[in-house]
C-alpha cells in the first residue's frame, strides 16, 4: 500500500478487532515488510494507541484497551447499525447521551449512509412505550442545532391554542419523565421558552450562528422543572390500590407519588395530560383498585376493559380453548 495514511488506517482497523496478530500475517495483510510494519506500529503508539508487541519467531501485535476512547473505524454496515440503534434509544426515551451521540455520528456520515438510515427508519415499527411517539429525525436535527449553536425555525402546536412558526436559539434538549423538551431563547418573544418535542414539526437549520446565553440558575433541567410545576396538568389522578406501596413506586418511578395506607394498600397520585399512562399502570399492576378521581379515568378504564374483553372472546362457532370436551 503506497499511501502511508491509508495503510495506517487499515492497520488500526485490523488491530481494533483486539485479536493477537502474528507479525508475518499482519505484514502480509498490509502488503508491507516487517520493518515497515514496526514503523507503523511505532507511529500508532506515538498517537496514543496502546499496542503490545512480542518478539521471537511467533512474535506479533495486539491492541490493548486504553484509558481513553480512540477513534473507531467502522465499515458501512457497522455505522448504519450504530446510528439506527441510537435512533431507537433516543425515541424510546433513553438518556440524553443517545441523542448527543446520534447528532455527532450523523454529521460524520456520507450521504449514501444517511439515505440507508432514513430508509430503515421509514419501514421500522415504533417501540411500545408510555410516552408520545417521536420522530428521531426531528430529535437529531434539534440536537445538531444545540451542538452547533445554530438558530432554528420550526412549527409548534401548544396543548391549547393555534400553531405558530417559531424562530429560536436552541440551547438544550432535556428529557423529563416520558417526554423530551427543547429549551431555547425565543427570538420573536425575547425570552426563554420550552417546547415539547412531540408537538414540534419541520425543524430547519438556518445556518445563522449564535453565542449561547446563560441559563437562569445554570441548570436547564431544574429551570424546566420549576416552570412545569406552575403549569396545571389536564388530569389529577388519585387511585387507591390493594397492594404494597413499594411495588407501585417501582413501576411509576418519578411519574407520580405513592402514599402508604397500610401494609397492603396505598394511594397513587399522578398528574397527566392524557389518561393512557394511568390506564396502562393499572393494567400492569393487576390488583384491585378504586378510582377516586377523575371521572374520565373510570371511562377510560371501562373502554379499555371492553376492548380487551372483546378481543379475548372467541368468534361465533369457535370453541374456547378452556371449554370442557
Amino acid at each position: 500500500m503506497a499511501n502511508t495514511s491509508a495503510r495506517m488506517l487499515r492497520l488500526l482497523s485490523l488491530l481494533q478487532t483486539h485479536r493477537y496478530w502474528p507479525g508475518a500475517e499482519l505484514a502480509d495483510r498490509l502488503e508491507v515488510s516487517p520493518r515497515t510494519l514496526r514503523r507503523d506500529v511505532d507511529r500508532l503508539r506515538e498517537l496514543g494507541y496502546p499496542v503490545d508487541a512480542s518478539r521471537g519467531v511467533a512474535g506479533g501485535y495486539q491492541l490493548q484497551a486504553g484509558a481513553a476512547v480512540p477513534p473507531l473505524l467502522l465499515d458501512d454496515d457497522e455505522a448504519v447499525a450504530i446510528a439506527v440503534g441510537l435512533r431507537v434509544s433516543a425515541v424510546a426515551g433513553f438518556e440524553e447521551t443517545s441523542v448527543r451521540a446520534l447528532a455527532k455520528l450523523i454529521q460524520l456520515l456520507p450521504p449514501r449512509l444517511r439515505r440507508r438510515i432514513d430508509a430503515l427508519r421509514a419501514v421500522s415499527a415504533p417501540a411500545l412505550g408510555g410516552g408520545p411517539a417521536l420522530d428521531a429525525a426531528v430529535l437529531t436535527t434539534l440536537a445538531m442545532a444545540c451542538r452547533g449553536e445554530e438558530r432554528l425555525r420550526f412549527d409548534y402546536t401548544p396543548r391549547e391554542g393555534e400553531g405558530s412558526s417559531r424562530y429560536v436559539e436552541p440551547h438544550h434538549l432535556v428529557p423529563i419523565g416520558r417526554r423530551w423538551y427543547l429549551l431555547a431563547w425565543d427570538l420573536d418573544r425575547g425570552d426563554w421558552r420550552s417546547f415539547r418535542v412531540d408537538r414540534l414539526a419541520g425543524p430547519a437549520l438556518t445556518g445563522a450562528r449564535f453565542r449561547p446565553r446563560e441559563i437562569p440558575g445554570g441548570d436547564p433541567a431544574q429551570w424546566l422543572r420549576s416552570r412545569m410545576s406552575k403549569i396545571p396538568s389536564r388530569y389529577d389522578v388519585s387511585v387507591v390500590l390493594e397492594t404494597a406501596a413499594g411495588s407501585v413506586r417501582s413501576l411509576i418511578g418519578q411519574y407520580g407519588t405513592v402514599d402508604e395506607l397500610g401494609e397492603s394498600s396505598c394511594r397513587m397520585h399522578m398528574s397527566a395530560d392524557d389518561l393512557s399512562w394511568p390506564v396502562m399502570v393499572l393494567g400492569v399492576l393487576g390488583v384491585r383498585f378504586t378510582i377516586e378521581s377523575p371521572d374520565e379515568l373510570r371511562d377510560a378504564v371501562r373502554a379499555t376493559a371492553e376492548t380487551l374483553l372483546q378481543g379475548a372472546t372467541p368468534p361465533p362457532g369457535q370453541p374456547s380453548s378452556h371449554s370442557v370436551a
